[in-house]
C-alpha cells in the first residue's frame, strides 16, 4: 500500500501543468499558418512512424457543471450526422498527405460524449477510419462512455467499429453529489455498462472518478470506492476537480459553501490512493491506476510507457493526428490545434482548408525538455548517461541548473539520487508534476498568472 503524507501534499499543492504536452497548450501561438502545418505534415510523412488517431466528438445533451472539456450542448440529434460529414472532409485532407505505409496503432474517441452519436453513426465512423488509414489489427482503440443514455446497441456498434477499450465516466455515485454537479447517474447504469462491455468482449474497462466535488466527504467517497471496486475495472482514473471558473463559467454554479475544504480534499485523496493500492492497483502516476499485470503497468516496469494528450499510453513512437473541433495533433517538431468554435471549424473545411487555429513549433531545446519530462513522468526516474545517449547531449551539463535545484525535493524525500541519476520515491510519485516542473523554465510566470490548476 502507498502511504500519503498530508503535510507533504499541503506543501507542494501549487498550480502546475499536467504535461500532456511540453510546452503546454497555453503556449500555442495563433500566428502559425495552415501552410506551415501542411509543410510539416508532408515532412513528417516521409517517415514510416506509427500513427495515433484522436477524434473529438463534442456533443452532450446536458452540461455537467464541473466539466472542463470543450463541448457543444444540444438535444438536436441531427448535429452528429452533420458533424460526421465534416470529420470525413478533414480526413480526406489529412489522408491525402499521409504516407500510406504508416500504420494506425491507436485510436481514441473523446469529447464531449462520443456515445451522443447513434449506433449506426459510430459504425460509420469506424468505416471512415478504415477507408482513410491503414489500421493495425492489433491497434489499441478506446472510447469514452457516458452510461446515462447508453444502449446495448451503442456498445455493439463500438465493438463493430473496432474499439476494444472503454473509459466510463462516473465521477461519484453519491446522489447528493450527482445532483450538485448536474449529473444524475444511478449506480445501476454503471453496472449495466460494465456488464454490456464484458459481454461484448471489450479487452479493458477503465472508470473515471473525480475528488474535490461539492458535498463529498471521506465517508461518502469511501462508499464510492467500495462500490466501484466491486466492478473490478482494469484501470481507474482519479482526477482532481480543477476549479477554473474564469475559463469554464458553468463552474460558478458549484456553490462554495458545499465544496470540500482543502483538508477534506486532501483526506479524500489519501483515502483513494491508499485504498486502490491496497486493493491490487499499481499507481502509474498523475491520476492513473492499473491492475498489476495490466498492459499499462507492465509498460511502465519495462520503460516503454508514453504520455500524450490522451494521458498515459503504451504505444511508443506514434504521431498524433487529431480530428474535430479543438483537437490537438502532435508530431516530433510541431503541435497544431483545430478551431475551437464549431461554426468556424466547419467553415474552414467548407473552404477546403485544414481548420488550424493555433500551434507551436518546437525548438531543439523544447524537444530535449519534452523528452526529459516525459521520461521522468513515465519511468519515475532519470538515468543521466542513458539520457545523454538518447538525446545526443551531455545531460548533466545541459541541465546542470535544473539538477542542482533538486536538493529540496531530495531533502523532502520525493527523489533519491544515485550514481547514474535520480529515482522518484513512492511519495514522489504523488507529486510527479512538481518534480517535472523543475525542468520547465516557463512554469514560474504561468503559475503566478493562475493559468494552471493545482497539482493535487
Amino acid at each position: 500500500m502507498l502511504s500519503v503524507d498530508l503535510e507533504q501534499i499541503r506543501k507542494y499543492n501549487v498550480p502546475g501543468p499536467r504535461y500532456t504536452s511540453y510546452p503546454p497548450a497555453n503556449h500555442f501561438q495563433p500566428e502559425i499558418s495552415t501552410t506551415f502545418v501542411v509543410d510539416r505534415i508532408r515532412a513528417n510523412n516521409r517517415t514510416n512512424r506509427d500513427i495515433s488517431l484522436y477524434f473529438h466528438l463534442p456533443f452532450c445533451r446536458s452540461l455537467c457543471w464541473y466539466c472542463g472539456c470543450n463541448t457543444v450542448i444540444t438535444r438536436n440529434q441531427s448535429h452528429s450526422a452533420n458533424y460526421l460529414q465534416y470529420l470525413k472532409k478533414e480526413m480526406d485532407l489529412i489522408s491525402a498527405l499521409t504516407n500510406p505505409r504508416r500504420k494506425v496503432t491507436q485510436v481514441h474517441l473523446g469529447g464531449g460524449t462520443p456515445t451522443f452519436l447513434q449506433p449506426n453513426e459510430l459504425r460509420r465512423l469506424g468505416d471512415m477510419v478504415r477507408e482513410h488509414f491503414q489500421v493495425d489489427p492489433a491497434a489499441e482503440s478506446g472510447v469514452e462512455i457516458d452510461p446515462r443514455r447508453l444502449t446495448r446497441d451503442h456498445m455493439e456498434a463500438l465493438r463493430d467499429a473496432g474499439h476494444n477499450r472503454i473509459s466510463i465516466g462516473v465521477q461519484d455515485i453519491d446522489p447528493t453529489v450527482q445532483a450538485a454537479i448536474n449529473r444524475i447517474q444511478p449506480f445501476e447504469q454503471t453496472v449495466q455498462t460494465v456488464e454490456w462491455a464484458r459481454e461484448c468482449g471489450f479487452a479493458s474497462i477503465s472508470i473515471d472518478l473525480i475528488y474535490g466535488l461539492p458535498h463529498q466527504t471521506v465517508s461518502s467517497f469511501a462508499n464510492t470506492l467500495e462500490r466501484i471496486l466491486s466492478l473490478q475495472p482494469d484501470r481507474l482514473a482519479l482526477f482532481s476537480y480543477a476549479h477554473v471558473p474564469w475559463i469554464k463559467p458553468a463552474q460558478k454554479l458549484l456553490l462554495p459553501q458545499y465544496m470540500p475544504t482543502p483538508e477534506t480534499k486532501f483526506a479524500i485523496f489519501k483515502l483513494a490512493v491508499e485504498t486502490l493500492t491496497q486493493n491490487g492497483y499499481a499507481y502509474i502516476g498523475m491520476d492513473h491506476f492499473a491492475k498489476r499485470g495490466d498492459e499499462l503497468e507492465v509498460a511502465q516496469r519495462e520503460g516503454k510507457l508514453q504520455r500524450n494528450f490522451q494521458g498515459y499510453s503504451t504505444r511508443a513512437g506514434a504521431d498524433i493526428y487529431a480530428f474535430g473541433m479543438t483537437s490537438i495533433s502532435q508530431t516530433p517538431d510541431i503541435y497544431w490545434q483545430n478551431e475551437k468554435d464549431l461554426n468556424r471549424y466547419c467553415a474552414r473545411l467548407d473552404a477546403g482548408e485544414l481548420p488550424v487555429a493555433n500551434g507551436y513549433a518546437l525548438s531543439p531545446d523544447d524537444q530535449l525538455r519534452r523528452e526529459t519530462i516525459m521520461r521522468l513522468m513515465c519511468d519515475m526516474k532519470l538515468d543521466y548517461p542513458a539520457m545523454s545517449h538518447n538525446l545526443g547531449i551531455d545531460f548533466t551539463s545541459y541541465f546542470q541548473q535544473e539538477i542542482s535545484a533538486l536538493g529540496n525535493l531530495e531533502q523532502d524525500g520525493l527523489i533519491r539520487r544515485n550514481l547514474h541519476g535520480m529515482d522518484v520515491t513512492a511519495s514522489g510519485r504523488l507529486l510527479i508534476r512538481n518534480i517535472a516542473m523543475c525542468f520547465d523554465p516557463h512554469v514560474g510566470t504561468a503559475t503566478r498568472e493562475g493559468v494552471y490548476s493545482r497539482t493535487i
